[in-house]
């Protein structure tokens, strides 16, 4: 067996607030405006903002949010920042070119209107209680007098491909202090004038001249983001709240309903445990790409019909043949937060995949995500890239409550289409096996990975051809070699295919846990007494 991974946890009492997050200098910063006073959704700004100076691989200003936020004793509910398609896309267009799919870079179609900014004033103006300018003021002065670059940047440096994001180039090296003052203009801009000094200011000027005909004024105008009604499923003891369409977060209780329908264990060292997990994650999802879309009924996608369909089919569900697997470098940021008042949020910002479209608006640093791609260009599909339309989108943050809505967890990872399996074997193991959540993100974990380098097209080709993918984490555990053969690889454990999963849990009454994801070494967790 492998060293043990290393414990990045936090303990908090009631009257104490906690965060986690990927990065050691967002965690502070949610932690200093948590003992300012600030509410856990002022503190989830705050982290969000400062990952969007450091970390612009995996989210920003130009990418999409996601988030449920939950008060004790009460239902979560949704906030939905999904950007809509510019006014001047056309999937005929696109296929008169000779794509087949939605183009993946280097296309401003696959650039659907940035949602997270408006994600951050949805959340403050219902959640918050500082000024917005305290919440980005962290962020602010990051960006302005410097940071030193952290390993996973550096890791996706080589990914840049000569963007112009304002200080972040080829030459990136350990020592470097990098400064963004595009970045803090475009922050201060927020600071002061709200939604109007991005989306009205040099961003959103800049953006209608570099996508010259795919935006107009009127797609900055309308607001990205809305409070939605959360899809609610019990399951394993508790209720499991995801977003709905265009999200793909039905799959998480779809996974763990069909793992429950399949008499799974509750030791995570059986190897049943692992062939049951991983037939529910294939069955579940491999007919993802014909079912979800922007008007889709969380109602028929979880229907009892539907799970008993895919509990009969996780019975004979076995694995295809064997394909090489990819490497994914970071596209996607978690963070939860939970305040001494009793609310936590579970937030997920992304770019989609690593920096994005590999696009930017000239002179501001600021780098455009490329969501789009989970357009259809199939005529008559009902995901097709339209303008105004929303794209599915893989964001699946989640809380889970028991009782009279009291948190269990407030739980989310990266990991592009492998967000939900990754999830539910946490839960899975939080819920069903009474795991404490102080050991769930430390455990072996598989995922299911396809040989096209994207990790957005997971079930294009339905459930075949999977490969299981295990990390190197207790060896001694499941050895998929001897029941999978070629079929199972390992990566290293820290190989970010793995996610990068956040979590808060109870674990005692009063006593709660903040858990970074221990695969990144600067992945941290913080408590902090607040009022």
């Amino acid at each position: 067996m492998t060293d043990p991974l290393p414990s990045r946890i936090a303990r908090s009492g009631a009257a104490a607030g906690c965060v986690a997050t990927v990065d050691r200098r967002a965690t502070r910063a949610a932690a200093s405006v948590l003992a300012l006073g600030g509410t856990a959704a002022d503190a989830a700004i705050a982290a969000n903002a400062v990952l969007a100076v450091t970390s612009p691989h995996l989210c920003g200003m130009g990418g999409d949010l996601w988030a449920v936020v939950h008060r004790d004793g009460e239902a979560p509910v949704v906030l939905d920042a999904a950007g809509r398609a510019g006014a001047g896309v056309s999937a005929e267009r696109l296929r008169a070119e000779g794509f087949h799919r939605m183009p993946f870079r280097h296309r401003w179609e696959a650039v659907p209107v940035p949602g997270c900014v408006d994600g951050w004033c949805h959340l403050h103006a219902r959640f918050g209680r500082l000024a917005l300018a305290a919440a980005l003021e962290p962020a602010i002065e990051l960006a302005a007098a410097g940071f030193r670059p952290n390993e996973l940047l550096l890791a996706a440096g080589f990914l840049l491909d000569g963007l112009d994001l304002d200080g972040i180039g080829p030459s990136l090296h350990p020592d470097a202090t990098v400064r963004r003052p595009g970045v803090a203009e475009a922050l201060t801009a927020i600071a002061s004038h709200g939604r109007d000094g991005f989306y009205g200011g040099p961003f959103g000027q800049g953006l209608l001249r570099a996508a010259e005909g795919v935006f107009v004024a009127a797609d900055l105008a309308a607001p990205a983001a809305r409070w939605v009604e959360p899809v609610a499923v019990e399951v394993m003891g508790a209720t499991v709240w995801v977003p709905p369409p265009p999200s793909q977060g039905y799959l998480l209780p779809a996974i763990l309903a069909v793992a429950a329908g399949t008499d799974l264990g509750t030791d995570d060292r059986d190897p049943d445990w692992l062939a049951r997990l991983v037939a529910a994650t294939a069955v579940t999802g491999h007919d993802r790409p014909a079912l979800l879309h922007e008007h889709a009924d969380p109602g028929d996608l979880l229907a009892d019909r539907r799970l008993e369909g895919w509990i009969a089919g996780a019975r004979r569900w076995r694995p295809g043949d064997a394909t090489a697997s990819w490497w994914q470098t970071g596209d996607t940021t978690a963070i939860c937060v939970r305040d001494a008042g009793g609310l936590s949020v579970s937030l997920l910002q992304s770019n989609a995949a690593d920096f994005g479209a590999h696009l930017t608006v000239p002179g501001t640093g600021i780098g455009l995500h490329n969501r789009g791609v989970g357009f259809s260009l199939a005529p008559g599909h009902p995901a097709l890239l339209a303008p105004g339309a929303r794209p599915p989108s893989t964001l699946s943050p989640a809380i889970v409550t028991s009782g009279p809505r009291h948190l269990r967890a407030a739980i989310a990872t990266m990991g592009g289409d492998s967000q939900p399996h990754l999830l539910a074997q946490h839960l899975a193991r939080l819920l069903h096996g009474r795991a404490d959540p102080a050991t769930v993100l430390a455990e072996p974990r598989f995922t299911l990975q396809r040989a096209t380098g994207i990790g957005f097209d997971l079930w294009d080709d339905g459930a075949g051809d999977l490969e299981l993918v295990t990390d190197g984490v207790g060896r001694a555990r499941w050895q998929p070699e001897r029941t999978w053969g070629e079929r199972a690889r390992r990566h290293p454990r820290r190989s970010p295919v793995f996610g990068h999963a956040q979590l808060i849990a109870p674990t005692a009454p009063d006593a709660w846990i903040a858990a970074a994801e221990p695969r990144v070494a600067e992945a941290d967790a913080e408590a902090v007494e607040n009022g």
